[in-house]
């Protein structure tokens, strides 16, 4: 089950196809949808997680608590609004295309991918723009 839960007044549109989507894309990696929680906040909501749970005294766009089992994919993923906003303004891009790489990104760490290397971090922007494409196509079948 994925779940969205707002801290902010940013609200996603459309759950259902956003659900469906990382559901799809969870299958596609050859694993199973457990209990997923988006946690849409603020900057200052996600700093204080981040000093608390990882000593990080740094603003960031996500942080995700990982309690994947197997290929069982779960886990509580937070994410700022105000820092996607901010990075959809420093990337040029749309916010939405923004928030979606951001969620999937998410995910993507579940399934096993990394971004701690500049290797691992093209495959994660190669398996991100993978997992957009078919935000694109599931959109135009709906």
């Amino acid at each position: 089950m994925i779940s969205f839960n707002y801290e902010t007044n940013f609200k996603l549109e459309n759950e259902d196809f956003f659900e469906k989507w990382i559901q799809k894309i969870i299958l596609n990696h050859n694993c199973e949808a457990g209990e997923i929680n988006y946690v849409f906040c603020d900057d200052a909501y996600l700093l204080k997680l981040n000093i608390e749970f990882l000593q990080h005294d740094t603003l960031t766009d996500i942080i995700s608590f990982d309690n994947t089992l197997g290929k069982l994919v779960g886990g509580d993923i937070f994410i700022s609004i105000e820092r996607v906003v901010d990075n959809a303004n420093d990337f040029k891009v749309s916010f939405l295309e923004e928030l979606q790489r951001v969620m999937i990104h998410g995910v993507l760490h579940y399934i096993g991918f990394s971004d701690k290397t500049p290797e691992s971090q093209k495959e994660m922007t190669a398996q991100e723009n993978n997992a957009i494409k078919e935000l694109t196509i599931l959109k135009s079948i709906n």
